[in-house]
């Protein structure tokens, strides 16, 4: 509820302090007002503040200075920046140091009332998320829409999940191949605010940027050769509901500016069409790759990065939660059985071991697979290690803490072709090389398509 939310105003224009006291009272905030920073963080040693307004443009200790205050006193604050100078370059340092958001004087109340909301709602999650942890703290494996978990890392990553699930705000998920991002991107749909809205889900690393374009944009007829008729773009698809943008490392610069001007303005024109169509979508991006060293690279756009990080959820690889394996396991195994009505009872000490020594270059995907061939060449009630013999390749060599660079390496090589279905231009992009050494070492290693199971 608004009366618990207690907020403080920073700005030196005492118009600007007095209007927006006067509205956020009216609308039912508990709002009090700083003149300065040095003000602001005399009245912080005072009492507690849920959310902070503050203006860019101050003299003596500006807004940004005044923010990496805040954050260092109060971590959990919501600070919104308030400047007349609204570049995307102040954006960026003040999100950097932990600004939820920004706004533009003369700023839009509607706006406004938005981003408050949201704080209000992440109130009232607070207790429900506290007894949701200790729930799970006191259960070994936790079962969310799906996501099956046994290991600590996991479990608080779906308290995490829950926590940032009803807001708006857009959500980067990091992972390797096959961990399971997409299927957190829809958990986050379905327990958000735009569950009720469509899910739309594209892969940008599996077309080229013209065809990607188009399939974001949409096009009215004749915009190219082959637009006979005008289509729907999946920006205008995904009105009201979420927009999940897989392998965002992927795309090119000039999408990552095009994509942005959509997440600033929420209108965008179809190709070859000159009408602004509104949107309004929570975005969700994932990403195998390390956008901080394509930054670095010049190959990702900062502001571009931290406009689509608001919230991150990394999911760590398997290899490094052995823990849930025998549950994803037992939860694979309980599926396929069913589909097959085969009357398998469960896997043996043996096979257990054998998959929680590993490596999983494809993650959970890859152990989903596992399953589903053991359980349909199981000729008895139990999965044993024969039905499991498949992975070790008459030997150890692909066992955890075993392999060596050059087994490891063959092995993110197949997953990836795997995952790219062996279009080898798209499979390079993904592992960051070029096309004509993913050719070589496919051919110094003779890998073929055969080989992956």
């Amino acid at each position: 509820m608004p009366g618990s939310i207690h907020i403080l105003v920073v700005d030196d224009e005492d118009t600007i302090c007095e209007a927006l006291s006067a509205w956020l009272t009216k609308e039912g905030y508990r709002v009090k007002t700083a003149g300065s920073g040095h003000e602001a963080l005399a009245l912080m040693q005072q009492a507690r503040y849920d959310l902070y307004l503050v203006d860019i443009k101050m003299p003596g200790m500006d807004g940004i200075e005044l923010l990496a205050e805040i954050k260092k006193l109060q971590p959990d604050a919501s600070v919104i920046m308030i400047t007349a100078h609204g570049s995307i370059q102040t954006a960026v340092e003040a999100m950097k140091l932990g600004g939820t958001d920004y706004l533009c004087k003369p700023f839009d109340p509607e706006q406004l009332s938005l981003l408050l909301e949201r704080v209000t709602a992440a109130r009232a999650l607070r207790e429900e998320n506290t007894a949701l942890r200790e729930q799970l703290l006191e259960s070994n494996v936790a079962l969310l829409d799906g996501f099956v978990a046994q290991s600590a890392v996991m479990q608080d990553l779906l308290v995490t999940l829950e926590e940032i699930a009803p807001s708006s705000s857009s959500v980067l998920i990091i992972g390797e191949t096959g961990v399971g991002k997409d299927l957190v991107a829809r958990i986050i749909h379905m327990r958000s605010e735009q569950a009720s809205g469509p899910f739309i889900a594209i892969n940008c690393g599996a077309q080229s940027e013209t065809l990607l374009e188009s399939e974001l944009f949409g096009h009215e007829r004749g915009a190219f050769t082959g637009a006979v008729k005008a289509r729907r773009g999946r920006l205008e698809m995904a009105d009201n509901g979420t927009l999940f943008l897989d392998e965002i490392g992927e795309i090119s610069s000039r999408m990552q500016v095009s994509l942005l001007r959509v997440l600033e303005e929420k209108n965008f024109q179809r190709l070859g069409g000159s009408q602004s169509i509104e949107t309004n979508f929570r975005l969700i991006c994932a990403t195998h790759r390390d956008l901080q060293k394509l930054i670095k690279q010049e190959k990702f756009r900062e502001d571009f990065y931290y406009r689509i990080n608001v919230l991150m959820l990394k999911i760590p690889p398997l290899r490094e939660r052995v823990e849930d394996i025998p549950v994803l396991a037992d939860y694979f195994l309980e599926r396929y059985v069913r589909e097959t009505g085969k009357p398998i009872e469960g896997l043996t000490q043996k096979a257990i071991d054998i998959l929680t020594t590993y490596y999983w270059p494809g993650n959970v995907r890859e152990l989903r697979n596992v399953i589903e061939r053991a359980v349909v060449i199981a000729r008895g009630r139990t999965i044993s290690a024969d039905e499991l013999a498949f992975l070790q390749h008459g030997s150890n060599e692909c066992r955890l803490g075993v392999m060596t660079l050059k087994e490891m390496e063959i092995r993110h090589l197949l997953a990836t072709l795997q995952e790219c279905k062996w279009n080898v231009s798209q499979a390079a992009r993904q592992l960051n090389i070029d096309r004509v050494t993913l050719t070589r070492k496919i051919k110094r290693y003779g890998l073929k398509p055969a080989q992956i199971s």
